[in-house]
């Protein structure tokens, strides 16, 4: 702990933003993060708590307090050395995580926590920038085989993991190419798409081999990926979205969130987007329903398409500007929070439930809504209810269901190896061996634990090499 009354002296500094007049015009990260003095400034602020809250906060045990400090005394070799040593993608989660680990920071108590994520991402950036970053190539190969299928962060840090300690290691997407939600369903803005690449090319130098659009158990036979493997690791994410079985859902211009994502980030990678029809909000008035990560996204990707306006909406209730940190902290708490998409001009809107898409016959012009409420029911429990004469209708030409999802696909992989299914729909598989039903056959990340954070999916991902690399060999020196 290099000042010990930093916390006090020094206040909390975050990155800035581009304007929005100019941020809105393209696709292209706009944060504008703090000169090398001031994040040395704001390292010094982290107190090196007896007890660091902040490592419960963090999915990775990110060793936060000391490259803290590393920062704060100008030692960006030693800090990059620290924050690698639990987290292998530091650029993705310095980026798009909603840091937990600063709600977990004893300074959030006084509502300034450590600016852990703006560090995070400037060491990351700082060792790419030097050259500090290179291949970790493992001096010695195992003899065994290991099969990943699915290219997202689960997948990605699993892979890198088994590499390193000499497994052949074989990475399958079903998409032209790799980086799963990070490629396709982060727009371009949160997260570009050369700091997945970059990774990719430091993973083929360290052994993993990527075969893309190759879909195991469509295009490849899930019989012949296991007979060439002794193990296959399912990290192929959460990808069944919610739906609403409500009265319109037929009509053109209602579509889920991440295909009109996933169109708009191969448009600005210039890749083709496929015999679909073009989903765009050019002139379109918007209405977003779903008011989580995935419907900030597609307001700010709607608004940089020129809109004419942009709604979103939140069956819950309004949260709080701030939580009450007696009965939160240092868990994640519930609160108001607003994007930098927000900020770019969408109107929000919360307790509000969708009643029905109306149309002209083909394409919806309008969705009839209404407020709620939430009341205790006869046993005790709350439950829902609509607030009687609150029934409203809004003008929409495209409407983007981003309500979560439910669970992975079932058709392909899952359902060739035939492993055993959760209450929710997710693969079966526990946090300690990370194996399905089937022997040799493990899960990992959102198909195993369900929708979650891309921390999430990096820890996921590096424990089930760890239990990969022990069923293989009966021991493993990858941390877990």
């Amino acid at each position: 702990m290099g000042k010990p009354t930093g916390f006090k002296e020094i206040e909390r500094h975050d990155n800035t933003y581009a304007p929005v007049s100019e941020r809105i015009k393209h696709y292209r990260e706009f944060v504008i993060p703090l000169p090398e003095a001031e994040l040395r400034q704001q390292g010094a602020r982290c107190m090196d708590c007896g007890i660091p809250y902040c490592h419960s906060g963090c999915p990775v045990n990110n060793l936060i307090p000391d490259w803290n400090d590393l920062v704060h005394e100008g030692n960006w070799r030693g800090a990059l050395d620290a924050l690698h040593a639990t987290n292998n993608f530091p650029e993705f989660t310095g980026r798009i995580c909603p840091a937990p680990c600063e709600a977990s920071c004893t300074l959030n108590i006084t509502d300034n926590p450590v600016t852990i994520k703006n560090i995070e991402a400037a060491i990351i950036d700082r060792g790419w920038q030097e050259g500090w970053i290179e291949p970790k190539i493992s001096p010695r190969r195992s003899g065994k085989r290991v099969a990943v299928i699915g290219s997202g962060p689960a997948g990605l840090a699993c892979a890198q993991q088994l590499a390193r300690v000499g497994h052949g290691v074989t990475l399958f997407e079903r998409n032209a190419r790799l980086g799963g939600l990070l490629r396709y369903g982060i727009p371009d803005f949160k997260l570009e798409k050369h700091l997945i690449d970059r990774r990719l090319s430091q993973m083929r130098a360290e052994g993993v081999e990527f075969r893309s659009n190759v879909e195991v158990g469509t295009t490849v036979s899930v019989d012949d990926v296991m007979a060439e493997h002794d193990a296959v690791v399912l990290t192929g994410g959460s990808e069944q979205p919610r739906d609403m079985a409500i009265p319109g859902r037929e009509l053109d211009g209602v579509h889920f969130a991440m295909h009109f994502l996933t169109q708009q980030n191969r448009r600005v990678a210039e890749e083709h987007i496929g015999q679909n029809r073009p989903i765009l909000a050019g002139g379109k008035h918007v209405v977003v329903i779903g008011g989580g990560d995935t419907g900030s996204d597609c307001v700010g990707t709607s608004i940089r398409q020129g809109a004419a306006s942009v709604t979103q909406l939140e069956i819950m209730p309004k949260p709080p500007e701030s939580e009450d940190k007696s009965m939160t902290w240092p868990n994640w708490p519930l609160k108001l929070r607003t994007s930098s998409s927000h900020l770019e001009g969408a109107e929000r809107d919360w307790s509000v439930s969708t009643g029905s898409f109306k149309g002209d016959g083909k394409r919806v012009t309008s969705l009839k809504l209404v407020r709620n409420k939430w009341e205790a029911s006869a046993g005790g429990r709350m439950a829902m209810v609509e607030v009687e004469g609150s029934n409203f209708e809004i003008k929409a030409d495209l409407v983007l269901l981003a309500m979560g999802f439910l669970h992975p696909r079932h058709d392909g992989a899952v359902e060739g190896y035939g492993v055993k299914l959760d209450e929710r729909g997710n693969v079966l598989a526990d946090t300690e061996r990370y194996q399905t039903s089937r022997a040799g056959i493990f899960a990992a990340g959102d198909m195993r634990r369900g929708q979650s954070l891309v921390v999430w999916a990096i820890r996921e991902g590096r424990q089930a090499a760890h239990a990969v690399d022990t069923y293989l060999m009966g021991s493993s020196s990858l941390p877990i």
